[in-house]
């Protein structure tokens, strides 16, 4: 199953790299760990491969589902509506204009290997993990997705 999955998304983390100077390996580790190598239901139904919630600045298409969050100190099923998208790139691009819009996350662009740049992502504060970059510093090396990074454009 991982090995699919790299295959599917891939293409569209190296293109968007290529624009945005995010990582392939990073984007591809991440999305693999939010998605649960895409067998979330949420990823299957709406190519969401964060869990990127449609708040008030989306105006696309919406995938309502019901989803545990953590509120008033328990845990709670609630209806959520998330992002959308037609193709694994806009929901790759849409996630790298978040982190490329974000200022804290610009000492990450000095990185140009996945697992530099999930280190600098999370002492940014990108996750409430903390072992958030050490985890995804794992699925890039176990699956050799370094190698991403070294496109030659």
């Amino acid at each position: 199953m991982p090995t699919d999955f790299i295959s599917a998304i891939s293409p569209a983390a190296q293109q968007s790299m290529d624009q945005t100077r995010i990582p392939a390996s990073f984007v591809v580790a991440e999305a693999a760990l939010e998605s649960g190598w895409g067998a979330s239901q949420l990823t299957q139904q709406a190519m969401n491969l964060f869990g990127v919630k449609a708040d008030s600045s989306w105006s696309g298409p919406v995938y309502a589902i019901h989803t545990r969050e953590y509120l008033n100190g328990q845990w709670v099923m609630v209806n959520a509506l998330f992002r959308k998208y037609s193709d694994w790139l806009g929901s790759i691009s849409d996630h790298a204009a978040f982190l490329m819009n974000n200022p804290r996350y610009a000492p990450a662009f000095a990185w140009v290997d996945g697992i530099s740049f999930a280190k600098a992502i999370a002492a940014a504060g990108y996750a409430t993990d903390p072992q958030y970059a050490q985890k995804l510093a794992s699925i890039i090396k176990s699956h050799n997705l370094l190698s991403l990074d070294m496109r030659q454009s």
